[in-house]
């Protein structure tokens, strides 16, 4: 009787077998119901063998073989199996992940059509550059694997150079993938892409999607009608039979690392899944990853720039960095920025008030015993939400209401310490009565409706000033906007990580590019209190180049990568002991003794030492090979799985990561 060998979604590195009389090699890459436990579960049939590796009479059988899509693709099983060799992830964790919510379910819901999706056609296509139209030259898309990292100055049209892309892709029958890493640059995407291909069947696949919306856009995409897929990191994994061409837009942004279950870079795997398939992708960004450009610089990846704005009237923005040791500050607004800000409003211009920070104060202070509004749940503060009269954690979601007094000593004069993105607009709203402020984050626009609602009133001249994080910081063009205010940019400079000067530079340098993309000038004033730094020096003069070469000097001197790989063994446990004693011993396993090329650094708290109740340790291993690291890391994993521990502990192993 045939066997089925079933992935399924469970942290266990096998597959399960069951028996199944009327199955056949053809069913392989089929979902299946299967008896699991007290119930039932979906898996994918990955194999079908006359004979298993357990005797027949211990096989359950199989349910119903799902036969409403094709059989997932010999690429896609490839992709996964690298993703799951590579970052140490279960297999079937990887192939079921892969799939939208709804198809793993075992009694899905019944679903609605999807309602046809109107478009207004673009205009006429606006003229190249002659560096848009060597960039655009150096991708061919018919012919076979090549990776390019397109750099771009912001509003240099990098967007128009991946449509034209795409137009030859779809010219020649092939699907494109445009990866894009934050879920809120999609809808100004999608909307363009819409109106430049009309009669094209677009389809976008993100986590803000309803379940029934994702479903139905991840098929039409597997069977080939959706010609254009727009997505975040999980649509890589999506299966699409004429895939010709893969486009990653900002291709340093840490969003395409996923922090939770298997943690992979959706860039990364998006070289390896063009490398499969023999097809070009291309990375485009105004501030690259270092890891891309040392590719770039070594002739791993081929390099295009765009040097110059793809509008002649547009300049770069002049940038000015204001000594804050010499200022005084209200609210943590300088003198030439208040300044600069009523001359855009005099001018009926916009102004953009940046600070990486929500909510009103990052935390609630006692001045009389020190108390200070903490999370009970994480090693972190408790921010001060002012709005909704609520103190919030950041971290693990964690909130409670305003006391009337400190909770220690009964003191009632209790102060907010610092200022996020809500006590900057109340100031504002103070000193600018006449102007009309919008805030822009994580609190004030909670959807994709608000976002898009958001952004139809700064487009239509709705707003004077804007205050905003990360949110507005990249992949928008706002004509009006001629001055960005950049408050708290020292936070983040002399921080334990040693990511911290590139996330902040590349940080600074895209919130900087919202200024001046149009026909009126930019400006861009940067608060410091350390004017001298060269981080600030490049960011004046536009110096991406010359930033990158410094920092990739440093790292190549401190062994860090792109110059070493790494991989983190993370553990959890109610108490700190126990997560660092279970790292211990994952020290002194034999394994480790028998890969000298692969260092291993003694366990240490981790940053954030506490997080939702469970105090969190890690330890580092390092090799200056990737082939090595990669050799050590199953064996060691498999060691680690066989440790005897707590079932309170949780542990896993992140290759590549972009914290310490």
């Amino acid at each position: 009787m045939p066997v089925l060998r079933v992935a399924l979604d469970l942290p266990l590195h096998r597959l399960f077998e069951y028996r199944a009389e009327a199955a056949s090699t053809a069913d392989v890459g089929l979902r299946v119901r299967v008896p699991f436990g007290r119930g039932e579960r979906i898996g994918v049939i990955v194999a079908v063998v006359d004979q298993g590796d357990w005797p027949d009479a211990q096989l359950k059988p199989a349910g119903e073989i799902l036969r409403d899509h094709a059989p997932l693709p010999d690429d896609f099983f490839a992709l996964c199996e690298f993703a799951s060799n590579y970052y140490q992830a279960p297999f079937g964790e990887v192939v079921l992940q892969a799939l939208p919510a709804g198809m793993k379910r075992v009694d899905p819901p019944t679903r609605r059509a999807g309602r046809a999706v109107k478009v207004r056609p673009a205009g006429v296509l606006p003229e190249l550059t002659a560096e848009q139209t060597v960039a655009i030259d150096s991708v061919a898309v018919d012919g076979g694997f090549s990776a390019q990292l397109l750099f771009g100055v912001t509003g240099s049209g990098k967007t128009e150079v991946y449509l034209r892309l795409v137009e030859r892709t779809l010219a020649l029958g092939g699907q494109v993938l445009l990866l894009v890493p934050e879920i809120n640059l999609t809808p100004q995407l999608e909307e363009r892409v819409r109106s430049r291909f009309p009669e094209r069947t677009v389809v976008s696949l993100h986590s803000e999607l309803a379940e029934a919306a994702r479903e139905r856009n991840w098929r039409s995409a597997f069977a080939g009608e959706a010609e254009i897929i727009l997505g975040t990191r999980l649509s890589i994994f999506t299966p699409l039979p004429r895939l010709g061409l893969i486009i990653v837009d900002e291709e340093h942004d840490a969003s395409f690392k996923q922090q939770d279950g298997m943690r992979y870079s959706a860039r990364d795997v998006a070289v390896v899944r063009a490398r499969q398939l023999s097809i070009p992708i291309l990375l485009g960004s105004a501030t690259p990853s270092l890891e891309s450009w040392a590719n770039a610089q070594g002739g791993r990846y081929g390099l295009q720039t765009l040097k110059e704005r793809a509008n002649p009237e547009a300049q770069l923005p002049t940038v000015h960095i204001i000594d804050t040791r010499r200022a005084t500050l209200r609210e943590g607004v300088s003198p030439p920025l208040v300044a600069a800000i009523r001359e855009r409003l005099a001018r009926e211009e916009q102004s953009l008030v940046f600070l990486n920070r929500r909510g009103y104060a990052p935390v609630l202070a006692c001045p009389a015993c020190g108390w200070v509004s903490q999370c009970q749940r994480c090693a972190a503060n408790l921010v001060l939400h002012l709005a909704d009269r609520r103190l919030r954690c950041h971290h693990c979601g964690f909130e409670n209401g305003i006391p009337k007094a400190c909770p220690t000593c009964g003191n009632q004069d209790i102060h907010p310490y610092g200022r996020g993105t809500q006590r900057v607009e109340e100031w504002l709203q103070a000193e600018f009565p006449e102007a009309r402020i919008l805030r822009v984050d994580r609190d004030s626009v909670k959807s994709r409706k608000q976002w898009e609602s958001m952004l139809e009133r700064i487009h239509g001249g709705e707003a004077d000033i804007l205050v905003g994080t990360q949110m507005l910081a990249k992949g928008h063009d706002f004509p009006k906007l001629t001055l960005v205010g950049v408050l708290g940019a020292d936070a983040a400079l002399y921080a334990a990580d040693w990511r911290a000067p590139e996330r902040l530079f590349a940080q600074l340098m895209q919130v900087a590019g919202r200024a001046g993309r149009a026909e009126l000038k930019g400006e861009v004033l940067v608060q410091t209190q350390y004017p001298d730094h060269p981080l600030f020096a490049a960011l004046a003069s536009h110096d991406y180049t010359g930033f990158a070469a410094a920092q990739l000097k440093e790292r190549e001197q401190a062994g860090f990568p792109p110059y070493a790989f790494q991989a983190i063994l993370r553990a959890e446990a109610p108490a700190m002991a126990e997560a660092v004693a279970f790292l211990d011993q994952a020290l002194a396993l034999p394994a480790v003794k028998e890969h000298e090329q692969v260092m291993l650094y003694d366990p240490v708290p981790m940053k954030m030492a506490r997080l939702a109740n469970l105090e969190r340790a890690q330890l580092l291993a390092e090799s200056y090979s990737r082939p090595a690291l990669q050799a050590f890391l199953p064996r060691w994993r498999e060691a680690i799985a066989g440790l005897k521990a707590s079932s309170k502990l949780r542990w896993h192993i992140e290759v590549d990561p972009l914290e310490l």
